[in-house]
């Protein structure tokens, strides 16, 4: 009885090589809960697809994988002076974001972070000629920039990164490879015609694992189907059922991400409107689940527990049997699955 995630594997690993294809030096990323699948599953799919370097989020999960990749391993968080020490091989390479990291890096390999309009780490263009001055302490493997996303008016990440090159070659700095994260195939090729002499090596997670959404299927077992009269109380809170129907005790939750969820950034009149819809049905403890059955989603009937979800389906809807699965729509990088079910 598990939260499964079903992968069409041949179909997925298509779509790892097409990506791979249409971003040459693509540096796969394996970070957090492994988009889903967890990060030993990607090292091992990033060695499978030749991969000469993997991209993880912490020192931390670096520590963890480099039993399972054996070539280099890029930590993508900035290391900072007096953080916590964990071994890694050499075969680690360190971002930083600052000066006094680099400084603090003696004999180290490391990728100089570049600030960009994120606004979140890097090196300033006022920082540069200090930089100069630092690096001769450490192997640099190169620089990079962290790109927004969205593209509102006015918001260009190519000119953005060609400006950082300009900015680099003119403070005199070893300009040989950009890595760089949410540009678009044809961005990076542009990039690289206009600077034959740099390897730009995109990091891409989401659109390598994720990228074609019909490969994989979220499922929950229901462990069990009660049925409950009008009036009747149920779950934690003791609440009474509203009418008659069924209590749905499915596999899936908090501990897997279920019923969690990142905050939203909402743009436009219809989104806006939708939300306040499902805030005004939450006031009345009609929040809808993840879960499907019959092609309609399945409201909570309480919050959800630690490893289950309680749902609740009206009387005129006929039940699932137990040990059948309902269908989730999950975010995939918040989502701790019990286990993976490969097809195909």
């Amino acid at each position: 009885m598990a939260l499964t995630l079903y992968v069409d594997t041949p179909r997925w690993r298509a779509h790892q090589r097409s990506v791979v294809e249409s971003f040459p030096g693509l540096v796969p990323v394996a970070k957090g809960n492994g988009y889903g699948f967890r990060n030993v599953r990607l090292a091992e799919e990033a060695t499978r697809l030749g991969a000469d370097v993997l991209a993880v989020g912490t020192p931390y999960e670096a520590a963890e994988l480099k039993d399972y990749f054996g070539r280099d391993l890029i930590v993508l968080t900035p290391y900072r002076i007096r953080e916590d020490t964990v071994p890694l091989p050499q075969r680690v390479i360190r971002t930083v974001g600052t000066i006094e990291g680099v400084r603090g890096l003696v004999g180290g390999r490391v990728i100089i972070e570049c600030m960009t309009s994120m606004r979140r780490h890097g090196v300033s263009p006022e920082d540069l000629p200090k930089l100069r001055m630092a690096i001769d302490d450490v192997r640099v493997e190169g620089f990079a920039v962290h790109l927004p996303m969205d593209r509102p008016e006015g918001v260009d990440p190519l000119g953005e990164t060609a400006q950082w090159v300009d900015q680099l070659r003119a403070a005199g700095l070893p300009v040989r490879r950009m890595f760089v994260s949410h540009l678009r195939a044809p961005e990076v090729a542009e990039l690289s015609q206009r600077y034959p002499d740099i390897h730009f090596r995109p990091r891409i997670g989401t659109q390598l694992w994720l990228g074609d959404h019909g490969v994989i299927e979220c499922r929950g077992t229901v462990m069990e189907a009660h049925p409950l009269a009008k009036g009747e109380r149920y779950g934690y809170r003791q609440h009474r059922a509203a009418g008659d129907g069924h209590l749905l005790v499915v596999a899936g939750g908090t501990a897997h991400g279920v019923g969690l969820e990142a905050p939203k950034y909402l743009t436009g009149l219809t989104p806006r409107a939708k939300n306040l819809a499902r805030a005004g049905l939450a006031t009345l403890n009609r929040t809808a689940s993840p879960f499907s059955w019959n092609g309609a989603k399945v409201a909570f009937a309480e919050p959800p527990h630690m490893q289950v979800s309680l749902l609740w389906l009206p009387g005129e809807v006929q039940p699932p049997q137990v040990g059948e699965e309902l269908k989730a729509t999950l975010r995939h990088t918040t989502t701790l699955f019990d286990r993976i079910a490969d097809r195909g």
